[in-house]
């Protein structure tokens, strides 16, 4: 018999949730781009909108995917210790269980979200 499970990808931003964050984090990516500190934002989104190559993949993708804000995986998973990970990072969850599947230092070097994309694709 098949087994069934359910799994998602779990994407977490090095930011904060709200208005006033994205904002300030906006203006952050125009002024000094390079001191940026969540290269997941930088890959996925412009200045003010999700990247039309990224959304078409995301929209399309077999599995789905879920995005929280540091402060909002915080909340919601209790049980991981903000220093005992380097944000932003990427998991697999099956069945409850966090798995890594892109940390931080390969989501940093990374130019754009094509490379992104053909990570996720590889390691699903």
């Amino acid at each position: 018999m098949a087994s069934t499970h359910s799994s998602i990808l779990l994407f977490i931003y090095n930011a904060n949730s709200g208005l006033g964050n994205a904002l300030l984090d906006s203006a952050h990516k125009i002024v000094d781009p390079a001191t940026y500190a969540c290269s997941l934002c930088q890959l996925t989104y412009g200045t003010f909108r999700e990247k039309k190559k990224w959304k078409d993949f995301r929209e399309n993708f077999h599995l789905p995917m879920t995005f929280l804000h540091k402060d909002e995986f915080f909340e919601a998973y209790s049980n991981v210790a903000p220093e005992t990970i380097e944000l932003p990072i990427i998991y697999n969850v099956e069945n409850e269980n966090l798995e890594t599947m892109v940390e931080a230092a390969e989501l940093n070097r990374l130019e754009n979200e094509s490379e992104l994309i053909d990570m996720i694709r590889e390691r699903v």
